[in-house]
């Protein structure tokens, strides 16, 4: 690595993971109009456990690899700090605001991260991050979309709680 570049190895995996689940989870469950709290949940219950899982996850591929414990544990801790401040971020957002702007506020504080992320690998990588930035924005964008058909789908076979 070169002087004056950050090393994006341990938040590039886990971290647009956690951005876009979390903005598809928000737009999902503001669709099938659950609560406030339902949504702090739910990010919680991913910031925690589906993070500590995807970390393990991580932790026993590196070892499959045979990568140096050191470096495996340091990658997995990284791994974990940085999807759970993600998280914690959209749950800072959701207490701040009411609901319904929260909701746009999560989405364009997910789109700021995804595209910062973005922006920093294509640098790092030597290729022009507008194109980069656009794939990633794509792939969210899809996301998002399916999480709220999801929670049209919910609302509208279930109901309204």
């Amino acid at each position: 690595m070169s002087r004056g570049t950050v090393d994006l190895r341990g938040v590039s995996f886990g971290s647009p993971a956690a951005i876009v689940t979390s903005m598809a989870l928000i737009v999902g469950l503001d669709a099938a109009t659950v609560t406030r709290a339902a949504v702090i949940g739910a990010l919680l219950i991913i910031g925690i456990a589906d993070n500590l899982t995807d970390s393990l996850s991580v932790h026993i591929y590196q070892e499959a690899e045979r990568l140096a414990e050191r470096q495996a544990f340091r990658t997995t801790v990284k791994n974990f700090a940085a999807r759970l401040v993600v998280a914690v971020s959209f749950v800072f957002l959701f207490v701040l605001f009411r609901p319904a702007l929260a909701v746009h506020a999560c989405v364009l504080w997910g789109f700021f991260l995804l595209s910062a992320l973005s922006y920093l690998l294509a640098k790092s990588r030597g290729v022009r991050p507008l194109p980069e930035i656009g794939k990633h924005a794509a792939v969210a964008l899809i996301v998002i979309v399916v999480g709220k058909g999801l929670g049209v789908l919910i609302r509208t076979m279930i109901g309204s709680a």
